[in-house]
């Protein structure tokens, strides 16, 4: 039965991105954050006094066995997500679970079968795909501005610099290419609108056994391809190129875009053209007011993790496992 009124949240753990840049989106999008959950009671009531969330609970099956949350939001460590994703979809409650959905190819296909089982929403917090400049991106492309897309050139780039931080954690299924490459992948599966054919990718292994630094490519049909860096070693950087029979587009920042973000079409026999990114609301906003119109019955579902994870999750994995074969 639709919900009506405000869509009120549960957050699974008080991880920073919570903070950052769901709650932020959330605000944005309309909804209300009514609880956050932590195994340890005082930090959730930190969290909680700290973020303006109504409410602080011990313990994660409690959050998911309140009644009066409507949707959850999981940003736990990538090793918990098929768990407690799960739980949460058996429960009935729909489900925003941070990226990668799950950090192995395995327990991405046991959280997307507990999804149909149950027919509980789930969406992985792949967000760009609903933002205004990926729409725009989209219309270039459809109308032939840069020809037939051919080529991709992604690079995601953060410092990280905290050897305790989980994407340092093999055990919890961290590493540069779950953290940073789902989103170039993601990028190539949605504007070629295919699965990838064959992988190939080398790694440099840092932290606790993990992937700090990985390049690789992906075919796609009809000779089309991903070329891809990302990496916990330099500056942010999200720069990616489309590279096309007619020209190209460059992107400032394809994931994450901010006010002063933008991408310039280079057509062949035309002078450039610069459109800014209209990043002016937070990342998140665009996707959770989707979600809230799904679950009000006021708009189809569109990139449900059903549709949309298990290629990432395959990419991830015929990357990821001959690098790892060959560095670790």
């Amino acid at each position: 039965m639709p919900l009506t009124g405000q869509v009120r949240w549960g957050i699974i753990s008080t991880a920073n991105i919570a903070r950052t840049a769901f709650l932020p989106g959330l605000r944005a999008g309309g909804g209300q954050p009514l609880a956050v959950a932590s195994r340890n009671r005082t930090h959730a009531e930190h969290f909680a006094r700290a973020n303006g969330v109504e409410r602080a609970i011990e313990g994660y099956q409690n959050l998911i066995d309140d009644p009066d949350v409507d949707a959850l939001y999981i940003p736990l460590p990538n090793g918990l997500h098929a768990e407690w994703t799960i739980r949460a979809l058996q429960a009935r409650k729909p489900v925003l679970c941070e990226k990668p959905l799950c950090g192995t190819l395995a327990d991405t296909e046991r959280v997307l079968s507990a999804a149909r089982e149950t027919g509980t929403f789930l969406w992985e917090a792949l967000v760009f795909p609903f933002h205004a400049q990926m729409e725009q991106i989209r219309r270039l492309l459809a109308d032939n501005a840069i020809g037939e897309l051919r080529e991709i050139q992604s690079t995601f780039q953060v410092l990280l610099d905290r050897p305790a931080d989980v994407r340092m954690s093999r055990a919890l299924e961290g590493g540069a290419g779950n953290d940073l490459g789902c989103y170039p992948v993601r990028l190539a599966r949605e504007l070629f609108g295919a699965e990838h054919e064959s992988a190939w990718a080398t790694a440099r292994w840092g932290g606790d056994g993990v992937d700090v630094d990985i390049q690789g490519s992906l075919s796609f049909p009809g000779g089309r391809r991903l070329l891809l860096s990302c990496g916990f070693g330099r500056s942010f950087d999200a720069f990616s190129r489309l590279l096309g029979t007619g020209g190209q587009i460059h992107i400032s920042n394809p994931f994450l875009p901010g006010p002063k973000d933008y991408f310039d079409v280079f057509a062949h026999g035309a002078e450039a053209r610069r459109y800014q990114a209209r990043g002016t609301e937070p990342s998140f906003a665009p996707a959770i007011a989707h979600i809230h119109a799904v679950l009000r019955g006021e708009q189809p579902p569109r990139q449900l993790a059903i549709d949309t994870s298990l290629g990432n999750a395959t990419a991830l994995h015929d990357l990821l496992m001959p690098a790892a074969a060959g560095g670790a």
